[in-house]
């Protein structure tokens, strides 16, 4: 199955989500309309896309449920303005949705969680309609470039 989660910067959220038993993490771009979109454009919000990954996995050992709760501890859903130091559009949440199985479980996720905090949560919650694959160097980033991911992950404030 696939599901597909914009988190901020991707390069950031790529790495937790393979810890779990997640087969394949892939970068690219969600939420556009303009077909084949680049980074330069998408990050220079120009195209209506965000930074989103595309996760591959199987529902006997991960479930929709323990996607969600990753989801969820790694992002400030609280910042309607992008993810700790990634400001603009591109880098604000979204959970585009294949069922409506996965819409009513994120739908519940997000207003349970405003309920209880009392704060408006920032996730869009969209239909799925496209993903474009980020340029190959954008792929596995953590894996290719250990030092400038650690760097950026303490930069952003992911990382205390």
């Amino acid at each position: 199955m696939k599901a597909y989660f914009a988190g901020g910067c991707f390069w950031c959220v790529t790495p937790i989500y393979k810890m779990y038993g997640v087969d394949k993490v892939i970068c690219g771009y969600s939420g556009g309309d303009e077909k084949n979109p680049t980074y330069e454009d998408v990050k220079a919000q120009k195209t209506g896309h965000r930074e989103t990954i595309m996760l591959e996995y199987d529902p006997k050992k991960v479930s929709y449920d323990k996607l969600l709760d990753i989801y969820f501890a790694n992002v400030d859903p609280f910042d309607g303005e992008g993810q700790f130091i990634d400001k603009g559009f591109s880098y604000t949440l979204a959970i585009y949705y294949n069922t409506e199985e996965e819409k009513l479980k994120s739908y519940s996720r997000i207003k349970k969680l405003e309920e209880e905090s009392g704060k408006e949560v920032h996730i869009a919650l969209e239909p799925f309609k496209s993903f474009y694959e980020a340029e190959e160097y954008h792929q596995d980033f953590y894996l290719k470039n250990p030092e400038a991911f650690e760097k950026e992950l303490i930069e952003s404030g992911r990382k205390k």
